[in-house]
């Protein structure tokens, strides 16, 4: 039976609209995937590093509308001993990726490419029943959050948003030290994307410098600098959310048991990436002409149903050091990653931080125990590894996701409801139920006995 033709036993297809973003078609074990890749830039190739240093995945197809890249994607795969993959999009044609999803035996496909092509392009794979492992963010308007999230329940493919900082390991050491009560019931929690990326979102336009290398945009520019930039022009919100809410969401059980309930975002004046064109180029080039709509500094306040607060913030066009702010408070403590620092009552001295390393190195979370070495050297301190082998994992034992539908599109909703609290005076907006009820009776994820 062909695949895409394969149907539920049982289950009628107007049934799907109520699966747990999660459905028996894919509930098969599989030995070895055959993966492609959607986008093999920078981010593609760094995640494709990860995946064919694993015996249980073939990389079969590539697409990019860059030669240069896919090249350097093709040699890769070819450098790992696998066969040459077959290969999209160095015609130009921005929709070869569909051509990729009409090939027979595909398990499943990352997604890595601009913003904007996320939704269409997961919606796509999934209506090929092709699993979805798609970077952030899930989709640009609220609308492509909830036809993203229609498309998965609709066709029963399983979809993971491949957000990496859930796995990061003092992250996963504070959830388990959450898990076990050690910071008493949780009430206030932080975190958000504050590093300086004025050196990504403008470049010289040479592939081999695309970091810090001049004050190009767009057409002009290369990598991230080709699309990215172009955001902070034209919109003014927390447009990278998943990397502080994430781990928030987990702390505090968001949609299985708890849910957000009410949000509302600030935004600063914007001064940060006009300064940096001006002080690199002078007033005179054209690109110092420039207005920006994204404020430097954007603040988000949400409310959960259990009565938790939680602030985000992102800041990405000022001078920084790397912090993604994380605070993880309770009524016996608390962590903060700015600091390092724990603080227990009863267990720390009175008023003073213990360094967190002393309690992460008791309370490290199993699945780090378990797989630290593997993941040594992967991306981004072996967080990469670790989202991938979520989704590699599930997918070959026919799992639901660790990361799901539910909370890609509950994540990367903050966007467009922080656009628009903003443009409508900081006011403070309803936070759409994705679950429609579930969240109610779903349970909590990363138990610490997880495999993966």
């Amino acid at each position: 039976m062909n695949r895409r033709d394969f149907l539920i036993t049982g289950v009628a297809a107007g049934t799907l609209a109520v699966a747990d973003a999660w459905t028996p078609a894919f509930a098969r074990s599989r030995g070895k995937l055959r993966l492609g890749m959607i986008g093999t830039g920078l981010r593609g190739q760094s995640l494709m590093g990860s995946l064919l240093g694993r015996g249980d995945v073939d990389m079969v197809a590539l697409c990019d509308i860059e030669p240069i890249m896919l090249g350097r994607a093709v040699a890769a795969v070819e450098k790992a001993g696998q066969p040459a993959p077959v290969t999209f999009g160095a015609d130009g044609d921005v929709h070869a990726y569909r051509r990729l999803l009409e090939l027979d035996n595909l398990d499943g496909v990352i997604i890595a490419t601009p913003w904007e092509w996320h939704a269409p392009m997961a919606i796509d794979a999934m209506q090929a029943r092709v699993a979805v492992g798609c970077e952030v963010v899930a989709g640009i308007t609220l609308q492509d959050h909830w036809d993203v999230l229609r498309a998965q329940q609709q066709t029963g493919t399983p979809y993971m948003l491949l957000e990496n900082v859930c796995y990061r390991r003092d992250v996963m050491a504070a959830l388990n030290m959450a898990r076990q009560g050690v910071f008493g019931e949780l009430v206030h929690l932080q975190g958000g994307y504050q590093h300086d990326l004025r050196g990504v979102k403008f470049n010289s336009g040479d592939p081999d410098e695309p970091y810090n290398s001049g004050v190009e945009f767009g057409d002009k520019g290369w990598s991230e600098a080709r699309w990215r930039t172009q955001h902070s022009i034209e919109r003014n919100g927390d447009l990278y959310p998943s990397h502080g809410i994430g781990p928030c969401a987990h702390l505090a059980n968001i949609n299985r048991g708890n849910r957000f309930t009410r949000i509302n975002s600030f935004a600063s004046k914007a001064r940060g990436l006009h300064d940096y064109l001006v002080d690199r180029a002078g007033p005179d080039h054209p690109n110092a002409k420039l207005r920006f709509a994204h404020g430097d500094v954007v603040t988000t306040q949400i409310a959960c149903a259990n009565s938790e607060t939680i602030l985000l913030q992102l800041d990405v066009s000022l001078p920084r050091p790397y912090s993604l702010g994380f605070r993880v408070q309770g009524t016996e403590g608390l962590w903060m990653d700015v600091n390092n620092g724990v603080h227990i009552e009863g267990k720390s001295p009175p008023h003073k931080w213990d360094d967190a390393q002393e309690w992460f190195a008791r309370y490290d979370h199993p699945l780090w125990k378990k797989h630290a070495e593997t993941a040594a050297g992967a991306g981004h301190g072996g967080m990469d590894w670790f989202v991938l082998n979520g989704f590699v994992e599930a997918l070959k034992a026919g799992d639901p996701m660790p990361i799901d539908i539910y909370d890609a599109v509950t994540w990367s909703a903050i966007t467009p409801l922080s656009e628009q609290s903003i443009a409508g005076g900081f006011e403070t907006l309803d936070f759409p139920d994705f679950t429609e009820g579930r969240w109610k009776a779903r349970k909590p994820v990363f138990a610490l006995d997880s495999g993966y």
